[in-house]
This record gives C-alpha cells, sequence and structure tokens, in this order.
C-alpha cells in the first residue's frame, strides 16, 4: 500500500521507524537514509533486536545535495518522502522531490543555515509546483508544530463557532540527570529558543526579548511549572486559517539550571552561529598549527551529551495541548485538550525519551493519512488544512492518547 523513504537517524526518525514497522499494513517498503549509513543499519538492527521483523532497507546520501536526493528518489522510487533531517534541507528535499514526483512530509519547517529564524514563507512558496505536479506536501506533521494544529481544528471542527484566544503550552517535566542537555538537535534548540519571542494579537504580530514573558501554569499530573512565552512556528498557519482568533501565543517550561547554564553559552559567545577563526594545532603530533573555521554552536553541540542517548535514564512526562476560549452557540466555552508522555514509557517502547516519541508518533501517522488517502490533495498544506479526526483517532491508537477539559480554568 505504501512505499516510503525517511530521511534522518536520529532520535525522531527512530520513534518514527519503530512506529512504521509497527504498522506494516500501510507502510509495505521502507528504506532509511541519511548522510552516515552506518546510523541508519545500527537503527534497523535497534529494531530487528527488538523482535520487530521488518526488510528495511538504508542508503547514505547528502540531504544537502539536490542531485544525490534526485539519484536516491529514482532508485528506491518512494511514493512519500518523510524528511526527519534538519530544517536546513527542507528545501533541497522539496526540490529532489518536484524532481523526482514523490510526495512529502516534515517535522519542523524551513530556516537558513546564516540566520536564527524560521517562518513557513520559503515552504508556502512550493504551493502552485507541488500543485501542478499533483503532489502533496504535508508541512509540521511533529507535535509543536503537528498535534497542536490537529487539536486546535478538532476544537473548531466539534466544539466551536469561533476561536477568539490559543494558547499552546509544552511542559517537560522530565528529568535526564545531566547538568545540561537537549532534547533533540541542540544546535536547531538553542537556535530557537535564544530568538526573540513573538506572538499575535489583534490582526498584529507583537515581538518581545526572548524568555522575557514567562508565569506559572498547572499542567495535568505534574503541578504548576514557570512557563515561558516564544515564538513558534504553527501560530503563524493557525491565525491564517482561522481568522477569528485574536490572540494566539505558544508557551514552554524551562527549568532554572537550564537557563543559567544557557545564559552562560550565550554570554560566552558559544551560541553564535557565525564562523570565527581558530588556529588548532595538527592531530599528527608534529607541533605545527593550521587556521581553521568554526561555528561555535555547532562545536558546542559536539560536546553535548546526544539527545539519542538521554532515554534510558529519563524520568517524568511531558505535557502538551492547547487551551482555547471562545464562542459556541451565541456562549463562550473554555477547553483544554492535551497529551501527557512518560519518558520511560518512550523508552521501554523504542529505545528513545519522550520528546523523540512526541515528535516521531505524529511523523508516522501523517504519513499513515497520506497513504490512506485521507490526508492526499496537490499542494503545500498544514495540518489544519486537512480532516483532524481520523489523526486525532491514532494518536489514541499509536501511543499518544488525548484528554479533554471542558470548562475549566485556562489561567491564561
Amino acid at each position: 500500500m505504501g512505499k516510503v523513504l525517511m530521511i534522518g537517524a536520529g532520535g525522531v526518525a527512530t520513534v518514527a521507524a519503530f512506529k512504521i514497522v509497527q504498522n506494516q499494513d500501510v507502510f509495505t517498503e521502507f528504506m532509511i537514509a541519511s548522510r552516515r549509513k552506518e546510523k541508519c543499519d545500527a537503527l534497523v538492527k535497534a529494531i530487528h533486536d527488538k523482535g520487530y521483523k521488518a526488510d528495511i532497507k538504508t542508503a547514505q546520501v547528502d540531504a544537502d545535495n539536490v542531485e544525490q536526493l534526485k539519484e536516491l528518489f529514482n532508485s528506491f522510487k518512494p511514493e512519500l518522502v518523510i524528511n526527519l533531517a534538519l530544517p536546513y534541507q527542507d528545501l533541497t528535499i522539496m526540490d529532489a522531490c518536484l524532481a523526482c514526483g514523490c510526495n512529502y512530509l516534515d517535522t519542523a519547517n524551513y530556516e537558513p543555515k546564516d540566520e536564527a529564524h524560521f517562518e513557513y514563507s520559503w515552504q508556502w512558496a512550493y504551493k502552485d509546483k507541488f500543485e501542478k505536479a499533483g503532489l502533496t506536501a504535508i508541512l509540521g506533521c511533529g507535535f509543536d508544530p503537528g498535534v497542536s494544529q490537529a487539536f486546535t481544528a478538532y476544537a473548531a471542527k466539534h466544539h466551536f463557532d469561533e476561536i477568539h484566544y490559543l494558547d499552546i503550552v509544552d511542559c517537560n517535566a522530565g528529568n535526564h540527570h545531566k547538568a545540561f542537555a537537549t532534547n533533540f538537535n541542540p544546535e536547531i534548540n538553542i537556535r530557537e529558543i535564544t530568538q526573540k519571542g513573538l506572538y499575535y494579537e489583534d490582526g498584529k504580530w507583537i515581538e518581545t526579548e526572548p524568555l522575557a514573558i514567562h508565569q506559572d501554569l498547572t499542567y495535568p499530573n505534574i503541578g504548576p511549572r514557570d512557563s515561558y512565552l516564544m515564538h513558534h512556528e504553527e501560530l503563524e498557519s493557525l491565525v491564517k486559517n482561522y481568522p477569528t482568533i485574536k490572540r494566539a501565543r505558544f508557551w514552554m517550561t524551562f527549568g532554572q539550571q537550564y537557563l543559567t547554564y544557557l545564559d552562560c553559552i550565550q554570554n560566552l559567545g558559544m551560541s553564535r552561529i557565525d564562523e570565527i577563526e581558530y588556529e588548532a594545532p595538527l592531530a599528527d603530533g608534529s607541533g605545527k598549527s593550521a587556521k581553521v573555521k568554526i561555528v561555535p554552536l555547532q562545536f558546542l553541540k559536539a560536546v553535548l551529551p546526544n539527545p539519542q542517548d538521554l532515554g534510558e535514564n529519563y524520568d517524568g512526562e511531558t505535557s502538551i495541548g492547547c487551551r482555547i476560549r471562545g464562542i459556541k452557540d451565541g456562549k463562550e466555552q473554555t477547553y483544554y485538550v492535551y497529551n501527557n508522555c512518560k519518558h520511560q514509557d518512550a523508552y521501554n517502547e523504542t529505545g528513545m525519551q519522550g520528546v523523540s516519541y512526541t515528535t516521531g508518533v505524529p511523523a508516522m501517522i501523517g504519513a499513515m493519512m497520506f497513504f490512506k488517502g485521507l490526508w492526499r490533495k496537490p499542494g503545500v498544506w498544514n495540518l489544519e488544512d486537512f480532516d483532524p479526526d481520523p489523526f486525532m483517532e491514532q494518536l489514541n491508537k499509536q501511543g499518544l492518547p488525548w484528554h479533554e477539559v471542558f470548562g475549566g480554568d485556562l489561567e491564561l
């Protein structure tokens, strides 16, 4: 039924791969490709070691290189390419998909390497090309973005005539027992949270200093956690698709120790994304040196713990959801829809922690929606452009059950 090629072999890709082999009635042929083929082979071994029987092909590819991508796509001929590589590579992969007649799905929108900035404009610009090619592109099919948009679409379809206030809230109350670590790619993570905050109110975007606005929010089964206002890409599409929204914000929790380390990293210049020149001793023991160029943040990524290795000792859980206020049948209504995910449950199933799990599972479900013909229309789309009901049904079946609270205190 479905021939799929997944690019990437990190934590999110590991979870997606496990979920794909759990649904072989939908995914009949599967290939994993990455810059390092040995990572793909190690992932296949981990899947087989868990007892899953699946014929999974692997390949090496540089996702920055359109010609290499085209050669791989033309060889394997996937119907759908799942992009779980880096956000820098979204456009090269989309270009290769257009050239080879492949449909496309990712979990995070494009951002340029030389600027810590992300928005949908670059990928939305591909809409006409995908329409004319008769191909579907599904953008941001992780949790946030992704499930957060499906939650909003579900609320709009079933519980509101008009959504007025939307707050997406993301809490990680887990403990990985490291002094400092990020839950996904450190380079992408630190770029994201050191940007200025951005939220939408009364028809315009309002910018704030990074992490300047924060307040305690109470998360189910967790309790109160200090939550910080940030910019997040799904707000951009949600306010466009739901024009009745008066205010939309995104909140994420951070512990004080994490913020202290982050402040130190910034003050030392280790979060810089521009190249600096460094005179390094040669490894041949000659005592000679050579000038090399390094990007401080990329060097920091090399010395920080690998997010893929955090799962074993990770305890606690995540809680991510949407708190919505609006009108139904002429009356004001509040609604909170959320999922809690325990890190140890995620690790026991896939060997990865909960943050990877909550992104990898929705990526697989989005691909499932495509292969079932439920989310298939030419063009470039965000998740709220599709019917949320079958996606929400699969969340409950695939390990991310959701819960609803009507008429509660949204605290916001």
